[in-house]
């Protein structure tokens, strides 16, 4: 049994080991969040991924220079345990002045350990900066939701009762929203992101939604399970013959953590946004 968030090293003071320790990640079980959200492993309705970038990664080659890159890690949203951030972050300064043979064998490392604290296989990418650099900054697709007049005033909690849809009107149509804020359960420490809805089903009111998004903004809980709650208030509202919620975090600690879920297969776009 894997001890709570508020026994991991998010919140404490930590010293910064920088030669490789794999104990430093804190797995923490995502079964105790799915109860809460009416969900057991053995029935989740997603598919889904967290896809994890670190844009700090650094590791010693065999004559002693120092290695850069961007490291993307893929994470499956039925993994038995999250692995929290700080922990995480720790975890990659402790390569800092670790000596790899090659990227492959760093490559092999990451995959081992971080397969190992998520109890199922994490995918692993470590790439050069040059390479990132040509992708640029992505837009998110669809309609931005932004700009809409709403009157908002509870922000302590998700409200789903504020979710309204057109049961006669068909669509298919993808929303998205810059104003996603909630805060991390054990620091405070605020978490801001963008996410995107994109569903074939009745008519989503999207001022209902940007208020349902908004009210987030004191809420307390991890960016995978902010995304879940989305996604599980829009599939009971719409019941669409398709649903796809995600969510663009902004780093913190030179990490960045975008939760993925659908009702399909997904192929995520890991390109960075412009706040990321």
């Amino acid at each position: 049994m894997h001890p709570s968030a508020e026994h991991s090293p998010l919140g404490k003071s930590s010293e910064y080991i920088a030669v490789y320790t794999p104990e430093l990640l804190f797995p923490i079980p995502r079964a105790p969040k799915w109860a809460e959200l009416g969900l057991s492993a053995q029935a989740l309705p997603y598919q889904g991924v967290d896809i994890w970038t670190c844009y700090e990664l650094s590791w010693l080659a065999p004559s002693g220079k120092p290695c850069v890159a961007i490291g993307e890690f893929a994470i499956p949203a039925d993994s038995p345990n999250i692995i929290e951030s700080k922990s995480f972050k720790l975890y990659l300064n402790s390569l800092n002045q670790t000596v790899f043979a090659d990227r492959v064998e760093l490559q092999a490392t990451l995959e081992r350990d971080l397969s190992s604290a998520a109890g199922k296989s994490v995918a692993v990418r470590v790439r050069n900066l040059d390479e990132v650099a040509a992708e640029g900054v992505a837009l998110l697709p669809g309609r931005c939701i932004d700009d809409l007049d709403v009157t908002i005033s509870r922000y302590d909690h998700p409200q789903p009762d504020l979710l309204r849809c057109d049961p006669e009107r068909q669509v298919e149509e993808c929303l998205y929203s810059h104003l996603l804020k909630s805060n991390c359960p054990v620091t405070g420490q605020p978490d801001w992101g963008s996410v995107v809805v994109d569903y074939r089903g009745p008519a989503l009111d999207p001022a209902s939604l940007l208020a349902y998004l908004v009210s987030f903004r004191q809420h307390a809980d991890f960016h995978e399970q902010c995304v879940e709650r989305v996604y599980l208030d829009l599939l009971r509202l719409l019941r669409p013959e398709r649903l796809t919620v995600y969510a663009r975090y902004v780093r913190r600690g030179g990490l960045d953590i975008n939760p993925y879920r659908s009702t399909d297969a997904v192929q995520p776009d890991n390109r960075r946004l412009v706040r990321q």
